[in-house]
């Protein structure tokens, strides 16, 4: 392109939102042919595809480090500064963002681009004002042309994060700044859209057009949406006055402030900027206010250089010309970038001179040198892959072997991970792209571009996704304006599950008066999930109240202490003395009932735990009202009492004093009652029915119970104890009923034998043998019982005389005739046997 250094060139500068790129668009449309170089890969792809909408897909070409779309008759290209290809003749060449020519890193590319790159009939060269004066010593006869900016920029201020302007976007500096600032907004506002130059095309466009369409109000990003990516913005937050440039942490320039800033506005509509803090580093000098609002961008006074035509006859000759100081004195030696870095590596290997003798194999090892350190592993890692790539370039037919780069692809084939994990493959894949993108570097370079397209398109998919559910939740973000909009019009809608939705957005799930939120909602979220629930079930939350107010008896269980209705939990029992009247206490997820709702449920659920006792245990509810009956005896409600606190079943000594005081008329009570008072136990009968068993048993808490219908139990069965109904004995338990048979039976039988019951007796053994009684457990029973075994001659029944119980302690008085005195007597008593 040299050869038309006699082309007229000019140089159109200013700020931002001027139109300039638009105009080089319009400029090389007008043209026969042309090339564009752009300094990012999303800017390059954002134009290409505005110009195959303009003149269709056959003529027009894509050219960056990792994708290059060149139809065979392609007339117009797009491309990276670094992929212009100055060795095609065309009509018209222009250079965006020429200013970068400062930028220490990339800045020789774009300085030998502007005293390079020609058209044959045209050459423009875009950048911001500053360029102004090393321009007019470079390019002398350059026609310069100031543009203003289309519309005003001001500043409004600081803002924290919570209170910024819709259609905002915030810049970071950093990766990890950036997914802190979209955290925040997705907690706050509901989301934001996340734009970073590392970013593939597909996956910045799919973010940028959440943005773009208003699903999401926030855009956060780097400087990369500084270098002329068209956005709807209006607003700028810079979140950070800081950067780190690749080799120390500085403030941005003023230079760099305004590029970012004048993303705000587009058109004719105005735009501001701000700060999200209002003093500190993190803060706008007054100076710099007025130098972004007023456009005054200090004039560079130097742009770096590198020999853009090195000599390629040696290695040595090579670095010493990429080495070389410019002549010229607004022009400065670049510092050393990663590609010379590794070039001077890669010469200290002698395997590498021994195949380097020729300028076509130092070009080849130039070229190698090239490949970008997309994944930023660091000089050293990044040299050793290149020096494997270049070995195999330098040996056999000089092709990169099929398998490897298969094995490298098939590595990275997977969308599993978080935001950096996947970040990170596309990074890897892009070195393989740029690979597959070097004509002569593969066998079948056309089959391996593909296959690296097609892994970072899906990989940028799975980015693209993995970024959405992390920073934005439209859930979230529906709430909000509804919330915003009062909490009368949110649409809740609870489907025949109880899923609780906003707008097909899930909010959680409704169980009976539980709302539990959404599973895949955060931590964050949820005390707004809950907020939105509250105003929006309301009306639900009462029709349930009034249907549970009127609830059939067969919608409503027990299950251990707590009360459930339609299964799901309402109120719990809390124990009382009394397990027939424990406290019912209605679930907290109730507590935003009205009160008259509550007492309405309170007390249809007494009311039916009523019910339910008289039904299950009417033996017991007959005791618990003999307890509270006026007209029997105070010693029978006493003992009433003490029988209801026990279930309806104790050991006859722990109330043996107290059984020892009734009289004939107070037994009559209690028979009538259904109480047994056993030798051994005092007990209901009907407790011991298999339903009123289990009932009991539910009522008591007592856990698992004996099989149905079981009169023996082996030792440590289930329900194997007294609690239950059994009366352990060795290695058996007796049912208590089955106990007392046995005891009226021998009573029965020293009663009919000699000396008024005192002779020895032979108990009738069936009854026992027919209950499954060892001979162990029945001598363990008579001697509970009070009976004493009789040395018995062999082959004989055993025999047993009459011993007598041991006898009850003599209750102490009470200290007082008061019903407190007498309930310690009782119940003092009962602790002395």
């Amino acid at each position: 392109m040299t050869r038309f250094a006699n082309s007229p060139v000019t140089a159109v500068l200013g700020p931002t939102n001027t139109g300039k790129t638009h105009l080089a668009i319009e400029r090389m449309a007008a043209h026969s042919s042309g090339i564009i170089g752009f300094p990012l890969r999303l800017l390059a792809r954002e134009v290409y595809d505005r110009m195959v909408a303009m003149k269709g897909p056959k003529e027009v070409a894509l050219v960056t480090g990792e994708e290059r779309i060149v139809p065979p008759g392609a007339r117009w290209f797009l491309c990276t500064a670094e992929s212009m290809p100055l060795d095609r003749e065309v009509s018209f060449v222009a250079l965006d963002e020429g200013q970068l020519g400062a930028d220490p890193e990339r800045g020789h590319v774009f300085t030998d681009r502007i005293l390079r790159a020609r058209g044959r009939d045209s050459t423009m060269i875009l950048g911001s004002d500053s360029l102004r004066p090393v321009l007019r010593k470079l390019v002398p006869d350059a026609e310069i042309i100031t543009r203003p900016r289309f519309s005003t920029l001001s500043y409004a201020g600081a803002k924290k994060l919570s209170r910024l302007p819709k259609r905002s976007a915030i810049v970071a500096f950093s990766a990890e700044e950036v997914y802190a600032v979209a955290e925040a907004l997705r907690r706050l506002r509901g989301g934001a859209a996340v734009v970073m130059g590392a970013l593939s095309p597909r996956t910045r466009n799919a973010q940028v057009a959440m943005f773009q369409a208003g699903e999401v109000d926030y855009l956060v990003a780097t400087d990369a949406i500084g270098m002329g990516l068209n956005l709807d913005v209006q607003h700028v937050a810079f979140a950070s006055l800081n950067k780190f440039d690749g080799r120390r942490q500085r403030r941005l320039t003023i230079a760099e402030m305004a590029q970012i800033a004048g993303r705000a506005g587009r058109h004719q509509r105005d735009g501001s900027f701000g700060a999200l803090v209002e003093e500190g580093p993190g803060a706008f000098t007054p100076e710099e206010i007025a130098a972004i609002e007023g456009h005054h961008v200090p004039a560079l006074d130097h742009l770096y250089w590198r020999e853009g035509e090195p000599d390629l006859s040696s290695i040595d000759a090579l670095i010493a010309s990429l080495e070389a100081k410019p002549d010229l004195p607004m022009l400065r030696a670049a510092p050393e970038a990663t590609d010379l870095m590794v070039l001077k590596r890669l010469a200290g290997e002698d395997w590498v001179r021994d195949r380097v003798r020729a300028p076509r194999a130092v070009a080849r090892l130039w070229a190698a040198c090239g490949l970008p350190d997309f994944r930023k592993l660091g000089v050293d890692p990044h040299a050793r892959f290149v020096s494997r790539i270049f070995r195999h370039l330098s040996e056999g037919r000089g092709h990169i072997p099929h398998s490897w780069f298969a094995d490298e692809l098939a590595r990275l084939d997977r969308v599993d991970g978080d935001v950096e994990s996947i970040a990170g493959r596309i990074a890897a894949a892009r070195s393989w792209a740029y690979i597959a993108h070097r004509a002569d570097w593969l066998e079948d370079p056309a089959h391996w571009a593909d296959r690296t397209r097609a892994l970072e398109e899906r990989l940028s998919d799975a980015l693209h996704t993995s970024l959405t559910q992390r920073f934005v939740d439209k859930r979230t973000t529906v709430l909000l304006r509804q919330i915003g909009a009062g909490a009368a019009h949110l649409p809740v809608v609870i489907g025949p599950e109880g899923e609780v939705t906003v707008e097909d957005h899930v909010l959680g799930q409704l169980q009976g008066f539980h709302f539990a939120v959404a599973p895949d909602a955060r931590a964050a979220d949820k005390r707004m999930l809950l907020a939105a629930a509250e105003k929006g079930l309301a009306p639900e939350l009462r029709r349930r109240a009034a249907a549970l107010a009127q609830a059939p008896d067969d919608t409503l269980t027990q299950q251990g202490e707590e009360i459930c209705w339609r299964g799901v939990r309402v109120a719990h029992c809390v124990a009382t003395a009394n397990p027939l009247r424990p406290t019912i206490r209605l679930c907290r997820t109730l507590d935003r009932l009205d009160p008259h709702e509550r007492n309405a449920v309170q007390a249809r659920i007494a009311a039916w735990f009523d019910a339910r006792i008289a039904a299950d245990l009417p033996d017991l509810a007959a005791l618990d009202a003999l307890s509270r009956d006026a007209s029997a005896g105070s010693r029978v409600r006493a003992l009433a009492g003490l029988l209801v606190q026990a279930g309806g079943l104790m050991p006859r000594r722990a109330a043996g004093a107290l059984v020892e005081t009734l009289d004939p008329a107070d037994r009559k009570w209690l028979r009538k009652a259904g109480l047994v008072i056993g030798t051994l136990d005092l007990f209901m009968p009907g407790l011991l029915k298999p339903r009123a068993a289990a009932a009991r048993r539910a009522l008591l808490g007592l856990g698992e119970g004996p099989a149905e219908g079981a009169s023996v139990l082996p030792r440590g069965a289930a329900g194997a104890a007294l609690d239950h109904g059994y009366r352990p004995l060795g290695q058996q338990a007796v049912r208590v009923d089955l106990a007392e048979r046995i005891a009226r039976s021998a009573h029965d039988a020293r009663q009919r034998g000699e000396r008024g019951g005192r002779a020895p007796f032979a108990p009738d053994p069936a009854l026992a043998t027919s209950m499954g009684l060892t001979a162990d457990t029945l001598s363990r029973l008579m001697a509970q019982l009070g009976f004493q075994a009789v040395r018995t001659p062999p082959g004989q029944p055993q025999r047993w005389a009459w011993k007598g119980l041991t006898p009850l302690a003599r209750p102490k008085p009470p200290p007082r005739d008061t019903p407190m005195g007498r309930a310690f007597a009782l119940a003092q008593g009962a602790r002395d046997d």
